[in-house]
C-alpha cells in the first residue's frame, strides 16, 4: 500500500500539546486500520528561530515541499517579540503558503448543537450553524509590492501596503468556490469593496464571469465586504459559501469563527491547485487558534480545532471522506456528552483536560470505525 506522507509542524505555544492528540488517532489508524501514515516532524515559528534563526529551515522548508500534506499547530508568543520582523514567527507560515502555491484558504464556521449557547449571540441564530469561508491566500494586500515605511523627515514617515490582483487569482479562487458550493448547498456570495478599490471592482467582475461561463448552475450573490461583517452577526445562517480576498477574508473568518463560541474548536485548510500530472494538491491544514502562550504546558488546551483539521486532512488529502465523517461524528459526540475543556465549559458539564478531550474522541472514533 502507499505510503500516505504526513509532515508535523507542531510550532509553539499550545501547537505541541494538541498535536500530540492528533498522534494518538494516526497511530490508532495505522496500527488498527493500515492507514500506513507515515510521519515526520519539524520546527517552525518560534522554536525554529531559536534553533536555526529562522522561522522555518530550509530543510524544513524541503520536507514540506515533498509531502502529501502538512499538518501545522500555532507559532507565536511574546518571547519573541522583538525578533527582527523577516524572521518572526509568523514568517514560516508567510513562507509555507507562499513556496507551496497555497492559493486557497478553507475556513468553516460550525456551530455545533451542544454549544450553541457558547455564542455570544442569541442560540437560535447560530444552532446548527454551517458556513464554509474561502479566503484567497497568496495576493492581495499582505503580498503586493511596493510595501515600505519611508521616512519624509520632519518626524513624518509614510507607510504603504499595496492591494494587487490578476485576474488568473481571482478566477481560480472562485472556481475553488462554486465547486465547494456544489457540494453543499449551491449558493456562493462574493465579497469585496468595489464601491471604493478598484481590485474590487476587477474582483467583481471577474467572479462574475467566472460563474456564467462555467457555474451558472450556482447561485451567485456579491455583497460588500463591511456589510457581509455586518450580515454574518445579525443574521449569519443566510450563508453557505463566502469567497473573498486576503486581507477581508483573514477579518471575516475570524468574525465568523467566533460566532461559534470558541476560537479552539474551528480548523482550517489550505490548498494549491491540482498537480497536473497527479491530480493531487499541495495542502497544509491548521486550527485557526493562536499559539496560547498563556495556557501553554498547562494541559488545558482544546484539541478539537487541531483534530478536526487533520479530519479536513483525511477529506481533501486522501479522500478518506468515511474516516472524516467518522472523526467530525465523534467530536459532536463527544460535546453531546458534556464534555468540556474550559473554554467552552458549560454549567453542568464535566471539565477536562488537553490530554483527557483527545482520549475521548479516540474512543469515539474507535466506535464509530468499527
Amino acid at each position: 500500500m502507499t505510503a500516505r506522507n504526513l509532515f508535523l509542524l507542531p510550532g509553539d505555544g499550545i501547537g505541541p500539546e494538541a498535536m500530540a492528540e492528533v498522534r494518538k488517532i494516526i497511530a490508532w489508524m495505522n496500527e488498527a486500520k493500515g492507514a500506513n501514515f507515515v510521519t515526520d516532524e519539524g520546527l517552525v515559528g518560534g522554536c525554529a528561530y531559536d534553533a536555526h534563526g529562522a522561522a522555518i529551515s530550509d530543510a524544513d522548508m524541503a520536507k514540506a515541499m515533498a509531502a502529501d500534506a502538512v499538518l501545522f499547530g500555532a507559532v507565536g508568543g511574546p518571547k519573541w517579540d522583538a525578533v527582527p520582523y523577516e524572521v518572526r514567527p509568523e514568517a514560516g507560515l508567510l513562507r509555507l503558503r507562499k513556496d507551496l502555491e497555497l492559493f486557497a484558504n478553507l475556513r468553516p464556521a460550525i456551530c455545533y448543537p451542544a454549544l450553541a449557547s457558547a455564542s455570544s449571540l442569541k442560540p437560535e441564530l447560530v444552532e446548527g450553524l454551517d458556513i464554509l469561508i474561502i479566503r484567497e491566500l497568496t495576493g492581495g494586500v499582505y503580498f503586493g509590492e511596493p510595501k515600505t515605511i519611508t521616512d519624509l523627515g520632519n518626524g513624518q514617515k509614510r507607510a504603504i501596503d499595496t492591494q494587487v490582483y490578476d485576474t488568473y487569482e481571482i478566477e481560480r479562487i472562485a472556481g475553488v468556490a462554486f465547486e465547494m458550493a456544489r457540494t453543499r448547498k449551491n449558493s456562493v456570495c462574493s465579497m469585496e469593496k468595489r464601491n471604493v478599490m478598484k481590485s474590487g471592482v476587477l474582483w467583481n467582475q471577474v467572479v462574475t464571469q467566472t460563474h456564467k461561463d462555467k457555474y451558472s448552475d450556482v447561485k451567485l450573490e456579491h455583497m460588500l465586504a463591511d456589510a457581509g461583517g455586518m450580515q454574518l452577526v445579525r443574521a449569519p445562517k443566510q450563508f453557505d459559501v463566502i469567497v473573498t480576498d486576503n486581507l477581508f477574508g483573514d477579518m471575516l473568518s475570524d468574525v465568523a469563527a467566533m460566532l461559534t463560541g470558541s476560537l479552539g474548536m474551528l480548523p482550517s485548510a489550505s490548498l494549491g491547485a491540482p498537480d497536473a500530472k497527479t491530480g493531487k494538491r499541495k495542502a497544509l491544514y491548521e486550527p485557526v487558534h493562536g499559539s496560547a502562550p498563556d495556557i501553554a504546558g498547562k494541559g488545558i488546551a482544546n484539541p478539537i480545532a487541531m483534530i478536526a483539521s487533520f479530519a479536513m486532512c483525511l477529506r481533501y488529502s486522501f479522500n478518506m471522506v468515511t474516516e472524516a465523517d467518522n472523526l467530525e461524528k465523534a467530536i459532536a459526540n463527544v460535546l453531546d456528552k458534556g464534555i468540556r475543556t474550559g473554554d467552552i465549559m458549560a454549567e453542568g458539564a464535566t471539565r477536562v483536560g488537553t490530554v483527557e478531550m483527545g482520549d475521548a474522541i479516540l474512543a469515539e472514533f474507535q466506535a464509530l470505525s468499527a
